[in-house]
């Protein structure tokens, strides 16, 4: 059975939005965009690197899909671009008719929790996440998500979208899996869920 991971740049604040650049999510007038590219550490990728060196799958949001392959497939040879171009991608919309371009997609019309669940059940890899704060949110209640991997950022903003919902969350509790500290101030820690 496959499992969940959820991979997230964090601000100590709680914000996921827009880390990687300036235009990457402008909604609800967000203009802290790329600010999670100053903390880029080799000690991430190496984390990440361990979910990604094995069997894995995509599984996307519509919006980070569609920023994902509008660029990646257009950079220079590189070991993190050859991955996502080889791998199964599962893209949750409601909103997308057409099956998406990039190859190796597939889109997931249901309701986003209930494909999810049929995913698990059905495969064996790894069911990756970035970003995707949306489609992350609707996994919570459903509790689908089976690591979470979050990249603490040492800085606040204020204002823009959580990881976490400011109101309807159940209490929930994690238990620390692991935990990497980078050059840049970055701490990685790898939580699973532990019960409500």
């Amino acid at each position: 059975m496959g499992k969940v991971i959820v991979i997230e740049h964090l601000t100590l604040d709680g914000v996921m939005q827009a880390p990687g650049h300036p235009e990457e999510d402008p909604r609800d007038g967000f203009r802290h965009g790329g600010w999670a590219t100053r903390g880029q550490d080799p000690a991430m990728q190496e984390v990440m690197g361990v979910y990604m060196s094995s069997t894995w799958s995509l599984l996307a949001g519509r919006t980070t899909y569609e920023r994902f392959a509008d660029y990646w497939p257009k950079q220079a040879p590189n070991p993190f671009t050859e991955a996502l171009d080889r791998v199964q991608k599962y893209v949750a919309s409601t909103t997308l008719t057409e099956p998406p371009a990039w190859q190796n997609s597939t889109l997931l019309k249901d309701d986003a929790a209930d494909a999810v669940s049929r995913l698990k059940g059905e495969l064996q890899e790894n069911l990756v996440v970035f970003g995707s704060g949306v489609l992350v949110r609707s996994l919570l209640p459903r509790n689908l998500i089976d690591t979470f991997i979050l990249l603490i950022h040492p800085l606040t903003l204020g204002s823009g979208r959580r990881l976490f919902p400011d109101s309807g969350s159940e209490l929930s509790t994690f238990r620390l899996v692991d935990s990497v500290s980078t050059g840049t101030g970055v701490i990685v820690a790898t939580y699973q869920p532990a019960g409500s």
